[in-house]
């Protein structure tokens, strides 16, 4: 058998990993929980964006839903406990946190870039209704919140 000769190794460069924050913005219906979805085109997901240098996530995850809803009061009864998704879409992770809200009205907001929103609807869903409406990755997240809020799940200080 034949060997070929060994080639040089190309330089793999580091993968790059873009984080994203944003919140699972929760309200209570008669005592029924009602999670905050976001379409753009095709996809589900609960809002979020890019952490800006500098920003601490937790930071960025209230200025995206600030930014992309409207939405300001926002209370994290369970504590900054987060969930971080594995990779996609490029090398992005998001990291999400659970807070509760009252504000039923959102404003998507205009993205200056697109001039325009950049979610095309959203809906305050029941659970069942955003597993049936979520991707895997955005499933698990759900999971994460439903397990936070039935067990009661706390976490104490804020996550950068």
């Amino acid at each position: 058998m034949t060997r070929r000769p060994n080639r040089p190794r190309r330089k793999q460069r580091p993968k790059r990993r873009i984080l994203s924050a944003g919140v699972v913005p929760v309200r209570f219906v008669e005592g029924e929980r009602r999670y905050l979805l976001l379409r753009a085109f095709q996809y589900w997901d609960f809002p979020k964006g890019k952490v800006e240098p500098g920003e601490a996530a937790l930071e960025a995850a209230r200025r995206e839903v600030e930014e992309e809803t409207g939405i300001t009061a926002l209370a994290f009864r369970w504590g900054y406990a987060s969930y971080e998704t594995g990779p996609y879409g490029r090398g992005k992770v998001a990291r999400y946190y659970l807070a509760e809200t009252p504000t039923r009205k959102v404003v998507l907001g205009i993205n200056p870039e697109l001039g325009r929103p950049e979610h095309h609807e959203y809906r305050w869903v029941t659970p069942r209704e955003a597993y049936r409406l979520a991707s895997p990755r955005v499933r698990e997240v759900l999971d994460w919140a439903e397990t936070q809020i039935t067990a009661g799940g706390s976490g104490s200080e804020p996550a950068g």
